[in-house]
């Protein structure tokens, strides 16, 4: 029988290789926000890239909590929100909230 340590380990374990698989999809979501973020600084965010960014703050602030980065749930959930919105009414916001999450998940990058 396992025990509730060897249980837990061996999650531990296997959330981790989980983690290494998808965190190239992971960057490159983040790079698409800065990406978004930049745009909107500079008044250049297509409608086509806005949509995209807020369903990948979407799937960010979904999965990332499930990696153990809550704060990273917690921004991109900001970031998802701002881009709910028709128009982004602070990009600078919006940048430094980019910035954020890229530093609360990568934090070595």
């Amino acid at each position: 029988m396992t025990s509730d340590a060897e249980f837990d380990e061996q999650n531990k374990t296997m959330l981790a290789a989980i983690w290494q698989r998808h965190r190239p999809v992971v960057l490159e979501r983040i790079n698409l926000l800065d990406k978004a973020a930049a745009a909107a600084m500079e008044d250049a965010l297509s409608l086509e890239m806005h949509e995209e960014a807020a369903g990948v703050a979407h799937k960010l602030a979904g999965s990332l909590g499930m990696y153990g980065y809550d704060e990273g749930t917690r921004v991109a959930r900001e970031i998802e929100g701002m881009l709910l919105e028709d128009v982004v009414s602070d990009p600078a916001r919006l940048w430094g909230l980019a910035v954020e999450l890229r530093r609360v998940v990568f934090p070595v990058m």
